[in-house]
């Protein structure tokens, strides 16, 4: 019986190895990183005017501002959603909502957060004792960045998360009576 040399095993060995590796490769996926960092960067923070007649005491802009604030996904956003909004985008996807009692307390929240500042009586708080406007509100809504680059809060105007008259739902929920 012929031996075969120590030489021809290991080449043999590395050849198999060399097939081995190249297979896994194919089938391990290798992502651009440079592209997935470049595409998922936020924007630059981007300073807003409050627009004109953006805050109001309409009981349906109230509404729609309460149910952004109180849901995440519009397909299991809880009860209807309120006159000018949507459980679905035109596309047919679930439309994101606010869900801000993820991180707020606020009057009447099932399952508040406490990580963001409580919003409890913000009218009485904040605005009738001049500390806050309504356009710091909706600044702070829109893009928080501006004056705290390390927020933890949505950007949701500067991104499209959420659209001007989202934005003034929100603001006039917030400061209303409750």
């Amino acid at each position: 019986m012929k031996t075969v040399a120590p030489v021809v095993i290991a080449a043999l060995a590395l050849t198999a190895a060399s097939a081995f590796a190249a297979d896994l490769k194919a089938a391990v996926e290798s992502p651009d990183a440079k592209a997935i960092l470049k595409k998922d960067a936020l924007p630059a923070p981007t300073t807003y005017t409050m627009p004109k007649g953006c805050v109001s005491t309409d009981a349906t802009v109230i509404a729609r501002g309460a149910y952004i604030f109180h849901n995440l996904n519009g397909s299991k956003a809880k009860g209807d959603a309120p006159g000018g909004l949507a459980k679905k985008l035109a596309d047919g996807e679930p439309k994101q909502y606010g869900n801000c009692v993820a991180c707020h307390n606020i009057e009447k929240a099932d399952g508040p957060g406490n990580i963001g500042p409580d919003l409890t009586s913000y009218k009485t708080h904040f605005m009738d004792s001049g500390v806050r406007t309504a356009a710091w509100v909706y600044q702070k809504i829109a893009d928080a960045r501006v004056d705290v680059p390390e927020t933890h809060m949505t950007i949701n105007l500067t991104n499209g998360l959420m659209n001007e008259q989202e934005v003034c739902d929100l603001v006039s929920y917030i400061i209303s009576e409750k």
